[in-house]
């Protein structure tokens, strides 16, 4: 949270020196349904409107050279408080206050039972709303979890039927509708088969929904040293030749390129070739895709620079004003 009382989620773990890159996610607005600090917020869940939200203040424009595009942050001395994802959800577990007369705050104190119980604090974490204290009657179970053990334990704790419940029959159709919002293209099908493979579902009593994105551990340093640069957009058929580092945030996929359909660039079969990897900042397609898929693209088309070794790359960055990047199974 800045000075301001602007409340930013923070993307990726690459940061320049004078800023924490980041959307807006909750602000001050008379027109909003969260209370904070006695004063009114309204949640943003769209991240390019954080330009719009942000727009007299210029300072907080940055390029980020790791995703090679103009983005939004915080300012570095502007930062008034850090919300820590994991010592928060240890809070609400040692003092639930309001959390418990919340309906999803009661299935929220369930689960931090059995991660008490199953010995994964610190493993797991909570965001949104529950994070900052701004939870209402709709609130939703946002988590995280954090590198390869923390994977595990939110594997576990999502098998636990009596806490979780997946999305089956007709909740099937709440979760499409949830998604295709922002993956438009996308059929009924292949979007709940992409979607059945993250760590989300219903918690069991009050049928709120929940989610775990995965994290990175604090000693990945797989994005230190990448630099990118923005050569045009592109739209491609591709497919998944690797997923290991797509299981966690930022999501990396290896690709080979099938077919091109559209491009800003001239030539751009010649690119074809040599576009080996795609990339996301936000968690949304983050586990989504598997080995041998293929995958409809819809992104920026970018050169990255990692130590002495360069290629080409589609980056499905959230930060677009022209219209969303995604990535669809193609059936």
């Amino acid at each position: 949270m800045d000075h301001h009382g602007v409340v930013f989620k923070v993307i990726g773990d690459s940061h320049p020196g004078s800023h924490y890159l980041g959307y807006v996610k909750y602000h001050p607005d008379e027109k909003g349904d969260r209370r904070l600090f006695d004063r009114t917020y309204r949640q943003n869940s769209v991240v390019s409107k954080s330009f719009g939200i942000l727009a007299g203040r210029p300072e907080c424009y940055v390029y980020s050279d790791t995703l090679g595009c103009v983005i939004t942050g915080i300012p570095r001395e502007d930062v008034a408080v850090h919300y820590s994802c994991r010592q928060a959800l240890a809070a609400i577990h040692e003092a639930p206050g309001a959390v418990a007369d919340n309906p999803a705050g009661k299935d929220l104190l369930a689960i931090t039972e059995w991660i008490t119980a199953n010995d994964a604090q610190g493993l797991i974490g909570v965001t949104g709303s529950f994070l900052v204290g701004c939870f209402n009657e709709r609130s939703d179970i946002d988590l995280v979890c954090y590198g390869p053990e923390g994977y595990q334990a939110a594997q576990e704790l999502f098998q636990q039927t009596d806490l979780i419940r997946p999305y089956d029959g007709d909740d099937l159709t709440r979760l499409y509708i949830r998604r295709a919002k922002y993956m438009e293209g996308s059929s009924f099908d292949a979007l709940i088969k992409q979607e059945r493979r993250k760590l989300q579902g219903l918690t069991a009593s009050s049928g709120a929904h929940i989610n775990c994105e995965p994290i990175r551990s604090d000693r990945d340093k797989t994005f230190a040293r990448i630099s990118s640069k923005e050569i045009g957009e592109i739209s491609l058929l591709a497919k998944i030749t690797d997923h290991a580092e797509g299981l966690t945030t930022p999501a990396v996929y290896g690709i080979k390129v099938k077919t091109i359909l559209s491009s800003t660039i001239d030539e751009v079969d010649s690119f074809a070739r040599r576009i080996t990897h795609m990339r996301s900042y936000l968690g949304a397609y983050t586990g989504a895709f598997r080995s041998g898929d293929t995958v409809h693209l819809s992104g920026k088309l970018v050169h990255t620079q990692d130590g002495e070794h360069s290629g080409f790359g589609i980056e499905l960055t959230p930060w677009t004003v022209s219209g969303s990047y995604v990535a669809n199974l193609a059936g």
